[in-house]
């Protein structure tokens, strides 16, 4: 039995993907995450140190935080898991063996042209999570200084994802990697993956901020982590680029969204901890993290 995964759409053909798939409707995507907006922004409040989310935000962190940013980064699970698999695609060519598979069966999205929209719009959503947490953060009543420190919260934000824009068409100019599909030679690593990595990334530190029980932000959190997989997975079946290409994106763009926030937001995130503790033996590091 072949299960596929499938996303409200209308009836119209994908010209532009050559095949018969269908387009996915984006406005009733659209519509739900606006109402999600809604219900969100519809709360005020503040920081529990009484300040407001966004008006601490800087372009002189100092170097302390940058350290303490780089290295939340880099022991992000989802910056060195997917980086760990794009090292390991690389045994026995299971990079050109998956991607000849997935391309084949396409054992999610029941075709190349649905892979290649839904990869679109699972980006887009990403962004819009991102967007959508922003609104929702504590930044006091709606007024000036509201305005205020939302924009200069953004600012991080948007500057994570001009980045990853930037250094993923660095790196693909430089390793001018050629695609499955044979298109072009900018396959690695692929935009939609670090694109819907840092936004999710950025969407998932907002979360932290935002007033909801555990349970909730666990499973918010864990749908944007679904998102950006979905977003990486979708690539592969469209033929548009191998799976070390996404894996290699993933880790890219979740390590600028985490490093661009906690550098420069100017709020401690508290996600990673060293402690040192005796024992009879001689004593011990434990090292702990929060994602």
């Amino acid at each position: 039995m072949d299960w596929h995964f499938k996303l409200p759409y209308t009836s119209t053909t994908m010209a532009r993907t050559g095949g018969t798939g269908k387009r996915f409707n984006l406005k009733t995507l659209w519509c739900l995450l606006c109402i999600f907006a809604a219900l969100l922004t519809s709360a005020c409040g503040t920081l529990p140190n009484g300040r407001r989310w966004g008006q601490d935000a800087t372009l002189c962190p100092g170097w302390p935080r940058v350290g303490k940013a780089a290295v939340n980064a880099a022991l992000s699970p989802a910056t060195w898991v997917p980086a760990a698999g794009a090292a390991i695609m690389q045994i026995d060519d299971w990079d050109g063996k998956v991607s000849r598979w997935a391309s084949r069966e396409t054992p999610v999205f029941g075709s190349r042209g649905n892979a290649d929209t839904a990869a679109d719009v699972l980006k887009h959503t990403c962004e819009a999570a991102y967007v959508i947490t922003l609104l929702a953060t504590p930044s006091g009543e709606m007024s000036g200084d509201w305005l205020k420190a939302k924009v200069k919260g953004a600012l991080p934000g948007v500057a994570a994802l001009g980045l990853v824009e930037g250094v993923t068409y660095g790196l693909q100019q430089a390793t001018h990697h050629k695609r499955p599909d044979k298109d072009n030679y900018e396959s690695f690593p692929s935009t939609h993956a670090t694109t819907a990595a840092a936004a999710s990334a950025l969407a998932s530190r907002n979360l932290t901020y935002i007033s909801m029980p555990g349970e909730a932000r666990f499973a918010s959190r864990a749908g944007l982590v679904l998102l950006s997989v979905g977003t990486a997975w979708a690539r592969v079946e469209a033929q548009k680029h191998f799976p070390a290409d996404v894996l290699a994106g993933m880790a890219l763009g979740n390590f600028i969204g985490i490093f661009m926030n906690d550098a420069f937001l100017g709020i401690d995130p508290n996600t990673f901890h060293v402690a040192l503790a005796p024992t009879r033996q001689g004593g011990y590091v434990s090292l702990t993290w929060t994602y």
